[in-house]
């Protein structure tokens, strides 16, 4: 995050308002899901999975997705 200047409170932000845009219901050992927030006007993706037993959430990655691979709204890649 900190080589990507995505903060920690940017990465709670997003989890906590932010829209999923895809699950990945195979992951292990926790479901995962692809959220994005919007920073301002900087989309952010985050990947992160909730371990239900302990009440945590376990951020996999922070990224801002590059506009050439997803379409103009984040939230697809692009064909």
């Amino acid at each position: 995050m900190f080589e990507r200047s995505i903060s920690v409170d940017e990465v709670r932000d997003v989890v906590d308002n932010g829209e999923v845009i895809k699950e990945y219901a195979d992951d292990q050992p926790y479901l995962s899901r692809l959220i994005l927030g919007w920073i301002e006007k900087r989309p952010l993706h985050i990947v992160a999975a909730d371990n239900d037993a302990d009440e945590e959430t376990i951020i996999i990655t922070a990224y801002e997705p590059n506009p050439t691979v997803w379409e103009d709204d984040f939230k697809r890649k692009r064909k």
